[in-house]
């Protein structure tokens, strides 16, 4: 497999080697990790290790958790080159659309204060988008459940045209900015038909947490959903300037030379499509709250921030994907689903700038694996 494909799918690769090596099962608690777990974290350790060098990957943390504690965190390489700065257990990634899933979460904690429903249409809260071109019907069709399943028909890309230049912006930074596309914006298949990956869709659904709210998606997010859970290094866009200390540049990697990218770049009012940036200690949290794993009170902050019940809703397959030999992939409501030889593991990935990253998770066992990257590796050889 080609070394930066196999990084790309490393945490579900981890999931799968360790359901089999370690016999982690959706029947097996997981109070006690088996014995065999050391092992095969170390197989899979060394051959990312192999395949990061391969690639010429800058920096990289990876983890797996089990019942919200650490049964295994590597990390790789340099946060920063120019400060010789290694990766350590405090460095600050950005995680692009893995930020998705906050804005599923934000929803669903509107739904559930009956402020909204997922099948309103998407017309009553962000009107500006009657202007699109719909060929198949009504845009009171669309609702927001066809925003959070990705099954709405809108684009891809947040940009509907090229680009590129140094001078422009990474992302439209006013709302304004989008509404001037919508008239040159069509939807292109009918909603609900099939699943298609939009960046828009999520923007549009972090206008209807502003709208319904009062408050700026970032404000309603860290009150809501980052505070609760005690991610107190997690920010949107730009660093605070007491955190720089750990925050990991992000390098392009051209004929095997690093090119940093610099610190910190502005997801503007894309924010709530993928302008996370957090330190693996915080998204352990996250990942707790996921898997329901840790105290009686732990439980009872995760229950606050969003009832399991509504959280297990988000896991409920809504459109297929596509089935590549053992391995069937589906969406839910903000999150993937990925079935493999009969198990499901629950996540998502989250691409920007060079950083990638993913999470994925097996609620049965309350299991976690995560995997933060600072550069867009290439194989060196070309």
């Amino acid at each position: 497999m080609n070394p930066s494909i196999r990084i790309r799918r490393l945490p579900l690769l981890a999931f799968l080697a360790l359901a089999a090596l370690s016999g982690l099962s959706p029947a097996r608690s997981a109070s006690q990790v088996p014995p065999s777990f050391e092992r095969a974290w170390n197989r899979i350790s060394s051959e990312l290790r192999d395949s990061l060098r391969a690639t010429g990957m800058v920096g990289s943390s990876w983890a797996f958790f089990s019942e919200g504690e650490v049964v295994g965190w590597e990390t790789f390489g340099f946060a920063d080159l120019e400060a010789e700065r290694p990766v350590d257990r405090s460095t600050i990634y950005h995680w692009g659309s893995i930020t998705k899933t906050l804005t599923g979460i934000a929803i669903l904690q509107l739904r559930d204060r009956g402020l909204i429903d997922l099948e309103d249409p998407i017309l009553r809260y962000v009107p500006e988008l009657r202007v699109v071109h719909n060929p198949f019907g009504s845009m009171e069709e669309i609702t927001l459940r066809h925003l959070l399943s990705h099954s709405s028909g809108f684009r891809g890309s947040t940009w509907p045209w090229g680009g590129g230049e140094e001078w422009h912006p990474h992302e439209p930074t006013q709302w304004e900015q989008l509404v001037a596309m919508l008239p040159y914006t069509e939807v292109l298949f009918p909603p609900g038909s099939r699943w298609s990956y939009s960046n828009p869709g999520i923007i549009f659904l972090g206008r209807v947490v502003e709208t319904v709210s009062g408050e700026e998606w970032e404000v309603y997010v860290e009150k809501n959903i980052l505070r609760p859970l005690g991610m107190h290094r997690s920010y949107f866009d730009f660093t605070p300037y007491h955190l720089l200390p750990y925050r990991s540049n992000n390098y392009s990697i051209a004929l095997g030379v690093p090119q940093a990218n610099g610190l910190d770049f502005n997801t503007g009012i894309t924010v709530s499509n993928g302008g996370l940036n957090s330190p693996m200690g915080d998204m352990a949290r996250y990942l707790a709250f996921l898997t329901n794993s840790g105290s009686q009170e732990d439980r009872e902050i995760y229950r606050g921030v969003l009832a399991r019940g509504s959280l297990e809703e988000m896991w409920i397959e809504e459109v297929p994907i596509q089935q590549t030999g053992d391995l069937r992939e589906s969406m839910a409501l903000a999150f993937f689903l990925e079935e493999f030889q009969g198990v499901r593991y629950v996540g998502h990935t989250g691409s920007q700038k060079a950083f990638f990253s993913f999470i994925y998770l097996h609620p049965e066992s309350e299991t976690a694996a995560i995997a933060a990257f600072n550069s867009n590796g290439v194989p060196v050889d070309g």
